[in-house]
Parts: structure tokens; C-alpha cells; sequence
């Protein structure tokens, strides 16, 4: 009972260990694989090789599907060649099943200290993920020792070599099997991990374990398609393209499986070996055979799973739930969120000016009516940045958290504003048959376009971040006050000269310049934090001679 409970410890720390790793590597390195992923997508072999290299890093291609999956939902890659890159990352997923199939019994220790040390020392840090990911690595290598020191005992057990020779050779059975430990584990390299070291303990016959090692791989392919079941349309055409191909595959290897193994048998002498090699030859003979079908396979797919168009605006298109877990990815998606936000306060700012000199009520009801989206997004928006904040974040994570929270505050303020602005007009302009002077006009037009200049300079600088760009959006904060100024004094120089138009609508001239700097100090706010980590703001406004004359009159 006691090795029996060993082997079960040993699988669980093996199954841990795995999902340590992926998770050091994701926050660790989650945007520049992410990039890495993104830049590949040209010719298949470029493709593949990317998917294989980043499936290596991450140690697991479900990880690399998730990515590629936010994508396609995004539209910012094509389905064929995503359908590549997983074929390239489940060649990546056998690569580091044959790497740790090799005796790295001296790593681990090295590996877990140096680990644990750098860990503590500086866990928020670089250096602490760092340290994260080797005792992961130390402890996988740790796990497949310690499965073998438990499996002894119990293959040396007559009751269990009696269960073993029972096993009937069901090829169904064993993908069923294998199929259901790698759904459990999610992880089918743990799963061909251990099923390879029982095998090479005698604790699971040889063709068993091949059969095992099919399923675990079609498991794989079944855990990616789970993983998106509430994800839209386009993000789950990757995955159920992805398992597509692995019924296909493990459909053609079925008839073969007896003559694989006596090809291994002859060419590989250790059994551990021979389980690690057929589970990378199986990935390889599958990307080989079906990359000339990726494109036929892909169109089928996106006339099968096409997207129903977007209906509500006030849904949140962006916010994908399974990128929780990677916070790089995570914030990303709510950047793009934030700016779908963005483009409908842009689209209300832009239409004040029509509104006006049409006196379109219509136009203005259904610009007002874009406050909702924007409050609903920000409603979205920040529940997702909450759910972010409580996985541990980076420096670089927070600041970006911070960024993106300011912009949609500041979004959510200048859609308000927006909205009471457009019914002032109708209250006071449209309904009363009112208009502007000429030169009234032409101010509140120049401040416009100012401030459509300052909204996409402020959209670019929330994307980009940089301090160069923020700085220009800071210096048009006092340009713009200056304007607001000058407008309102000449104003009041046309109320003195008597001009109709500017009395009848002086109250709403006054408020539509004020508030059109009140949205213009919104904007710039993007400015700030981008700025203060980068030391370029200055703790206050006021002079210090002016400081010092305020400090004499409190003495």
C-alpha cells in the first residue's frame, strides 16, 4: 500500500511540476513568445518551427494552442497557418518528452536549489520566475526518479504481474485511457512521461504503453477543445481543427501499432526509449502528412465555424477568460478592449460638430445612447483587470495594469461628458432654433479638431507607450488651456459688441468650450503613467518663488 501510495505522490509532483513550469515560463516570457508567435506566421516551416520552439519553452502545447486560439478569435492570424503552428508545437511536446527520457538524475538537485534560492530572494523579480521554472524542471526530472524507485517493489509483486498479463491488447481501450489521464493531468508530456517509465519498470507492456501514448496525444487535442467550449466561434476553429487532425492520425497509425513495435524493438534497445521515440516519430509522420491539407482543412473549418455577426456593441469581444492565467496575454486582450472602448468615444467626440450644425436630433439621441457601450465596456473591462490582479504580476505587468485602468477611467469620464454635452445642445441650441456666430463657429471647430488630434495621440500613446509621444500629449494640455482662454475672452468681446447670435447662445458657448478642455484634460491624463515611472513629471505646477510668497502669507 505504501509504494502504491509513492507512485501515486510521484505522478502528482510530476503533474505539478509540469504546470509549475508552463506557469513560470507564460509570466515569465509570455509576451515575447507571444510576439514571437505572432511575427512567424508567413511560410509553413517558419510557422512550424515557432509552434515547436515555443511548445519546448512553455512545455506544453495546450499553452501554445490557447495563444494561437486568441489569434484566430481576434482575427489577427488565419486558421491555416495556426493549424501549422500546432502541428510544429506537438513536435515540441514529444522533443522534450525524448530530452527528459534521458538521465538527468544530477540536474535535479542543482536545478531545485538554485532555484528555491533565487525564488526567495527575489520573487517578484525576473530572477525569482526564473528561479520558478528551474525547480519545475528540477522537480519533473526529481518525479520520473521517483516513479521508478516505486514502481519496483509493486513489478516485483506476483498479484500485480498477474494483472499485467490480463490486460487485454484493446487499442480502443488504451486511446480511451490514455485519452482520460492526459483531460486529468492536463498535460499529455506528463502523461507519455509516466507511461514510458512504467513501461520501462515492466509495470505496463510494451504495445500497451504505445497505445497509451496515442491516446494521450488525441487527449491533448481534447483538452484544447475544452479549454475553449465558451470562447466564441472563431477562437474554437484552432482547437477542433487541431483534434481533426489527431483522429486522422491516430486513425491511420491504428492498423500499424504491431509493426511499429517490432521496428522499435530493432532499432531502439531501452523499452523507455522506445516509448519517447515512437511519440515523437507519431507527431512528426503527422505534421509531414497533413500540412499539404492545412488550407482545404481551414476553409472547411471557417465555412463550419463562422462567427454570427456582432449584435450588442455593449459585449465585450476581447476579454478572453482563458488568457486569466497568463497575465501578459491577459492584459493584452484587455488593451484591446480598452481601445474598442476608445473607438466609440472617438466616434461620439466626432459626431458633436455634425449634431451642431445640423441640428440632427436623431444623430444626437443615438451618440448619447454610445454612453452605454462605453460604460458597459468599462464595467467589463474592469472585472477583467480584477480577476488579473490576482495573479502575481511583474513589474512591467503592473505598470501596464495601472496604464490600462487610468485609459479606461479616463474613456469612461469623456463619454459622460459627451453625453451631457449633445443634450445641452439639443436643450439649448436645436430645441430653441438657435446658432452659433460664425466666429463662434470657427472656435468651437478649431477646439474640435484639436481635440480629435489629442484623442488618436492619445490612443497611440496608451498602445505604444512612448514617453516621447506622452510628453507631446502633456505639452498640448497647456496649449489647449491657453485656447480655452483666448476663445472665452473673445466671446465676451462679441457679448460686449452686441452680437445676436452670441447672446442668444452665450451660456452654451461658455459650457461647450469648458468642457471640451475638461475631455482634453481627460485625454492627457493617458499621459501620466507612462510618465511618472519614467521620472518626467514634476511634483508641482506653481513657481517656487510663487511656493515661497504662499508660505510667508501662512506665516
Amino acid at each position: 500500500m505504501l509504494h502504491l501510495l509513492n507512485l501515486f505522490a510521484a505522478i502528482a509532483l510530476l503533474i505539478w511540476a509540469t504546470q509549475l513550469v508552463r506557469t513560470g515560463v507564460l509570466r515569465l516570457f509570455g509576451e515575447s513568445l507571444r510576439r514571437m508567435l505572432a511575427a512567424s506566421m508567413g511560410a509553413w516551416p517558419k510557422a512550424m518551427l515557432s509552434g515547436m520552439v515555443v511548445t519546448c519553452i512553455v512545455q506544453s502545447s495546450t499553452a501554445t494552442s490557447l495563444i494561437v486560439s486568441s489569434f484566430v478569435g481576434k482575427g489577427l492570424v488565419a486558421t491555416a497557418p495556426a493549424l501549422v503552428v500546432m502541428l510544429g508545437a506537438d513536435i515540441g511536446t514529444s522533443v522534450m518528452a525524448l530530452v527528459y527520457s534521458f538521465d538527468l538524475s544530477w540536474l535535479s538537485p542543482l536545478l531545485i536549489f538554485v532555484g528555491v534560492v533565487a525564488h526567495l530572494s527575489r520573487e517578484k523579480s525576473s530572477t525569482g520566475q526564473l528561479g520558478q521554472i528551474g525547480i519545475g524542471l528540477g522537480l519533473i526530472t526529481l518525479a520520473l526518479q521517483l516513479i521508478v524507485e516505486s514502481t519496483r517493489p509493486l513489478v516485483e509483486a506476483p498479484l500485480v504481474r498477474t494483472l499485467l498479463v490480463s490486460i487485454p491488447n484493446d487499442l480502443g481501450i488504451e486511446l480511451a485511457v490514455g485519452a482520460v489521464l492526459a483531460i486529468l493531468s492536463y498535460s499529455s508530456l506528463a502523461v507519455v512521461l509516466l507511461v514510458a517509465t512504467l513501461a520501462d519498470q515492466g509495470l505496463v507492456p510494451v504495445p500497451t504503453a504505445l497505445g497509451l501514448v496515442l491516446g494521450a496525444n488525441l487527449g491533448r487535442a481534447l483538452v484544447a477543445v475544452l479549454s475553449v467550449l465558451r470562447s466564441d466561434v472563431a477562437t474554437r476553429r484552432l482547437p477542433m481543427g487541431t483534434l481533426v487532425f489527431k483522429i486522422a492520425a491516430c486513425a491511420l497509425a491504428a492498423p500499424f501499432m504491431a509493426t511499429f513495435h517490432v521496428w522499435l524493438q530493432e532499432g531502439v534497445p531501452q523499452v523507455l526509449q522506445q516509448i519517447v521515440v515512437f511519440n515523437l516519430i507519431f507527431n512528426a509522420a503527422q505534421a509531414l502528412l497533413f500540412v499539404p491539407v492545412v488550407k482545404p482543412l481551414a476553409q472547411a473549418l471557417e465555412r463550419w465555424m463562422a462567427p454570427p455577426p456582432q449584435i450588442d456593441e455593449r459585449t465585450p469581444r476581447h476579454l478572453d477568460r482563458l488568457a486569466l492565467d497568463t497575465p501578459s496575454l491577459a492584459l493584452s486582450c484587455a488593451a484591446r478592449e480598452a481601445l474598442r472602448q476608445a473607438d466609440a468615444v472617438e466616434t461620439m467626440l466626432r459626431g458633436i460638430v455634425p449634431v451642431i450644425r445640423g441640428n440632427d436630433l436623431g444623430e444626437a439621441e443615438r451618440l448619447r445612447k454610445m454612453d452605454d457601450v462605453v460604460d458597459a465596456l468599462y464595467s467589463a473591462i474592469k472585472l477583467y483587470l480584477t480577476q488579473i490582479s490576482r495573479q502575481p504580476l511583474s513589474e512591467r505587468e503592473s505598470q501596464r495594469w495601472t496604464e490600462i485602468v487610468s485609459f479606461t477611467i479616463n474613456m469612461e469620464q469623456i463619454g459622460d461628458i459627451i453625453e451631457r454635452v449633445l443634450q445641452d445642445v439639443e436643450d439649448k441650441k436645436i430645441r430653441k432654433q438657435r446658432r452659433f456666430s460664425e466666429a463662434g463657429m470657427a472656435e468651437i471647430i478649431h477646439l474640435h479638431e484639436r481635440l480629435m488630434a489629442n484623442l488618436r495621440l492619445g490612443m497611440s500613446v496608451f498602445l505604444d507607450g512612448h514617453p516621447r509621444d506622452a510628453q507631446r500629449l502633456l505639452e498640448e494640455k497647456a496649449r489647449f488651456r491657453e485656447l480655452e482662454h483666448a476663445y472665452a475672452g473673445k466671446h465676451l468681446d462679441r457679448l460686449k459688441e452686441n452680437t445676436a447670435d452670441s447672446i442668444e447662445t452665450s451660456s452654451l458657448h461658455l459650457d461647450l468650450i469648458s468642457d471640451l478642455k475638461r475631455i482634453n484634460s481627460h485625454i492627457c491624463s493617458i499621459a501620466y503613467p507612462i510618465l511618472e515611472p519614467a521620472g518626467a513629471l514634476a511634483k508641482t505646477r506653481l513657481r517656487p518663488s510663487r511656493m515661497a510668497g504662499l508660505d510667508d502669507i501662512r506665516g
